[in-house]
């Protein structure tokens, strides 16, 4: 992906949008720009305010590399180090700024490109191998080995070796939440069960887990304290590229965790060759198979049981008001189940993922990165925009406080006839920090009912049908009883399928 920013202002409001590819671990090339150097040839006042020194310094800590060449050719070999750079793992944004004057300088003689072929990205990161035959010899040898996978499901190849590796073993696979890393129809998919699954290991195996701590502990957010759900003695395994993106100023790596083993590589080239070393010993030695049965047994009914747990919830839900997000989720997943779809933003709290089948990498392109307000609509925008022509259906689940800070994508997207379906994720709040204003509230002994100063969204609610109209979408709704909201996304869903629009369903939920 390659973005225009315009100068300054363009960078400092695109700054946040950059952080969250940062944090996102996604590859966007951004091209800038700043008033010329030299001073004297600046214009009054315009030139000067839009000229920095330098630029990039103000992202210049949650970009791969920043560049402001000086010269055509300088410009050139910038482009090439940068594309080099943004397509190579592990994936961040890169900045390049472009001085004005060099900009329009007239050329006084040709220049020729150089060959692109002559500067190619470095080849991928492969494991080491007897780090990887160690790796084997331990999975094979453990009594309750788990996989955690975040990071890992930009590539196909890493989910297939995933597949692969786990169902030699009958290994229980976690889904970190960050991206599609595992088909959660699959019976080795055990995300629902990961804290009993993760104090029961005697390994665990982390995949592009950028943030061990995050994922392998729980969290009082009262006291801020954590607790680790390993026993003292589970071995942690981590193969990922996270040590090459640590950086001082965003401390987005978490703390030091203890490993037993370190592998640097790509997931995408480690976990195929290590799925080939699993077989080639299960081939060559005496393993148990009557071990690896019973586990793949076991975990079959926790995730049968897990699953059938979320669909009564759902269907018990079914008759609450506000709506209850699990059932949303569910009404949506009848709707557009036949389809080819894609979800480009939103997860409902994680009901996305505990009912639908999702099965393919590419259906879960939703928004992870810095927790910015305003990223979710321009987000699933870029991924309708990716799956225009492949006939696809892209689902934005749109947070209402999110969709305020940027309400102007909806023209962009019906100006460029982007189909695009938004189901409004209308709790007429900032949800996020309502939980931690009344437990703060509570653990302060203050009024319950203060904990929505400032975070709520109402008086007046906001006509989210009548602003998307306004931009020329189609729109339905508030929505607010079950009866009307297949019928009303089932509308919507045929207005972006059938006639190319985009259309937005608002639908009232619960706040959490």
């Amino acid at each position: 992906m390659a973005a225009f920013v315009h100068d300054i202002v363009g960078l400092l409001n695109g700054s946040m949008a950059i952080f969250d590819a940062w944090m996102g671990r996604s590859g966007v090339l951004v091209l800038g720009a700043t008033g010329p150097v030299d001073t004297t040839h600046r214009r009054p006042w315009i030139d000067w305010i839009h000229t920095a020194n330098v630029q990039g310094e103000a992202v210049r800590n949650f970009v791969k590399w920043d560049d402001q060449p000086a010269s055509v050719e300088a410009s050139v070999e910038s482009l090439i180090r940068g594309y080099n750079l943004v397509t190579s793992e592990p994936l961040g944004p890169v900045y390049i700024c472009f001085d004005a004057d060099v900009q329009e300088q007239k050329l006084e003689k040709p220049y020729n490109l150089p060959d692109f072929s002559k500067y190619p990205k470095p080849t991928r990161l492969q494991a080491d191998q007897s780090a990887l035959e160690e790796v084997a010899s331990l999975l094979i040898n453990a009594e309750n080995p788990v996989v955690l996978a975040d990071f890992l499901g930009r590539s196909e190849e890493a989910v297939q070796g995933l597949i692969q590796l786990a169902e030699s073993l009958s290994i229980p696979v976690i889904n970190g939440g960050d991206f599609f890393n595992f088909p959660t129809r699959h019976s080795l998919y055990a995300t629902n069960s990961k804290d009993t699954l993760l104090e029961e290991a005697d390994l665990v195996l982390a995949l592009d887990v950028y943030d061990l701590q995050q994922e392998l502990t729980t969290v009082n957010r009262d006291t801020r304290t954590t607790k680790d759900i390993l026993g003292s003695d589970t071995k942690l395994i981590d193969i990922s590229l996270r040590q090459l993106l640590t950086k001082s100023w965003a401390d987005d790596h978490g703390h030091l965790y203890p490993t037993e083993i370190s592998v640097a590589a790509e997931t995408s080239l480690a976990l195929p060759a290590l799925a080939k070393i699993v077989q080639r010993k299960l081939d060559d030695e005496t393993v148990s198979l009557a071990k690896i049965e019973d586990r793949n047994q076991r975990i079959k009914v926790l995730h049968e049981t897990s699953l059938a747990k979320n669909q009564d919830i759902a269907k018990n839900q079914a008759g609450e008001h506000p709506l209850a997000l699990s059932t949303i989720a569910q009404e949506l997943w009848e709707v557009v189940k036949e389809d080819d779809w894609v979800i480009g933003n939103g997860n409902l709290r994680g009901w996305v993922q505990k009912l639908w089948d999702i099965k393919d990498p590419y259906q879960d392109m939703r928004a992870r990165g810095g927790g910015g307000l305003g990223e979710g609509l321009g987000h699933a925008i870029g991924v309708a925009l990716a799956n225009r022509d492949k006939g696809r259906l892209t689902i934005n689940i749109q947070s209402d406080g999110d969709m305020l800070f940027t309400p102007a994508a909806l023209w962009t997207a019906v100006h460029h006839r982007i189909p695009l379906l938004i189901i409004m994720y209308n709790n007429r709040s900032y949800g996020n920090d309502l939980g931690h204003q009344g437990s703060m509230a509570n653990v302060r002994s203050r009024p319950i009912e203060r904990r929505t100063i400032g975070i709520d969204i109402d008086d007046p609610n906001v006509d989210f049908a009548t602003l998307a109209r306004s931009f020329g979408a189609w729109a339905e709704g508030p929505i607010e009883k079950v009866e009307d909201l297949a019928p009303a996304i089932k509308r919507a869903r045929d207005e972006v399928m059938i006639n190319g629009r985009v259309a937005l369903v608002d639908v009232y939920t619960q706040t959490l």
